[in-house]
């Protein structure tokens, strides 16, 4: 009877044990679960502002700033003047794991913590020839102050650039750089920080000094990383569908060059994308107001959809009115003239590139791109590495 009773008892624990091992990872590793995060900001604009330092001191980067305020002037948009910051995003058809990379947000995502929003920082990709690859990878070394050696194909292109470049100001890896599995390819801090939200790099991943800073440490080897070019993304926010449509990485060229916004046509793909997360709701969406969304590819959500049946109205938040009294700007040009000499100061430096020699070949699934190079179109804001 003892023997029975005491098997007995074993078998029950055995049992309870196994309902709280089921139980207790499922709850730690649960992912994320919301389609966005964080908020759009209406910004009141001083007469110092401009969209590049804007961007800057928001975390984001120059083209997103750009396509969320095409009609204002990116230099000097005028004392009171209303400047979206499109700091809420809808997350990319990714994992939720490691670092998710948006080529056509030019950003970067990181799910550290289970359950947790992840931290987003803008990057620079790779210019018209030099694409950046997609797919997936994941973080295979870390080094605190590396050294940048130009490729073979750098140094025919400029003969004058050193066979290597020591940790400091002028080496244009930046601070810290994270290598990846694809050789050649790395996510680095920068030298010319005014290149972050472009298409200016050789291929790698370009972030703010005080980004890569930051992300650096949190990020250990071995890090999945997974590369995606989305520029139309879905989500629900509350009780409303939303459409977040940024330009494609051609219209990101117009756009930095000379401010021209070009049309998206909307491919059956997308369409597809939108219905589905819809699903039961699918025949509410609002398709005019999708295809507006599409067109303007402002980079910020956009509603398309309320189950409750309310009026669709984009949800944006004014930054508290400046308290002091704005002042006038008595000349425009002169702090045009200022601020413009400022940055193309600061992309002036050294004609030097940032990718590294590996002496390693390119994997099958990523597709080199230098054989098709095209020429770099000649604008100050193009930082040749």
């Amino acid at each position: 009877m003892n023997k029975f009773i005491g098997l007995k008892y074993i078998g029950l624990m055995i049992a309870l044990c196994g309902v709280v091992w089921v139980a207790t990872p499922a709850s730690a590793k649960s992912k994320y679960n919301k389609d966005y995060f964080g908020e759009t900001i209406v910004h009141k604009a001083v007469f110092e502002d401009t969209l590049i330092h804007l961007a800057r001191n928001n975390g984001l980067g120059f083209v997103e700033v750009r396509a969320a305020n095409p009609k204002l002037d990116s230099w000097i948009p005028g004392a009171g003047a209303k400047i979206i910051l499109p700091k809420q995003h809808i997350l990319p058809d990714a994992p939720r794991n490691g670092l998710v990379i948006n080529l056509a947000e030019m950003r970067v995502y990181y799910f550290k913590e289970h359950g947790q929003p992840p931290q987003t920082y803008p990057i620079s990709i790779g210019r018209e020839g030099l694409q950046t690859p997609t797919g997936s990878t994941k973080i295979v070394r870390k080094k605190d102050g590396p050294t940048w050696r130009p490729t073979k194909r750098m140094r025919e292109e400029d003969p004058e650039l050193p066979v290597s470049v020591p940790p400091g100001p002028d080496n244009p890896l930046g601070t810290h750089a994270l290598y990846l599995g694809w050789p050649q390819y790395l996510m680095h801090g920068t030298n010319k920080p005014y290149g972050i939200g472009r298409r200016v790099s050789s291929g790698c991943m370009r972030m703010y000094p005080e980004d890569i800073k930051a992300l650096f440490p949190q990020v250990p080897v071995g890090t999945p990383v997974t590369v995606v070019d989305q520029p139309v993304k879905v989500g629900w926010i509350e009780e409303s569908l939303y459409v977040e449509v940024s330009p494609t990485q051609d219209q990101s060229l117009k756009i930095e060059e000379d401010g021209v916004v070009e049309p998206y046509e909307m491919t059956a793909a997308d369409k597809a994308i939108i219905n589905k997360k819809a699903g039961v709701y699918a025949d509410k969406i609002n398709w005019d107001v999708v295809e507006k969304a599409v067109k303007d590819h402002s980079g910020y959500p956009v509603e398309v959809l309320n189950v409750t049946g309310k009026d669709l109205k984009k949800q944006v938040k004014s930054e508290p009115a400046t308290t002091k009294e704005e002042a006038k700007v008595t000349s425009k040009k002169a702090v045009k003239k200022v601020v413009k000499q400022e940055v193309e100061e600061e992309v002036a430096k050294p004609n030097i590139y940032t990718q590294t020699e590996a002496e390693t070949t390119t994997p099958k699934d990523v597709q080199s791109t230098e054989a098709v190079a095209k020429p770099i179109q000649n604008t100050s804001f193009y930082v040749n590495h």
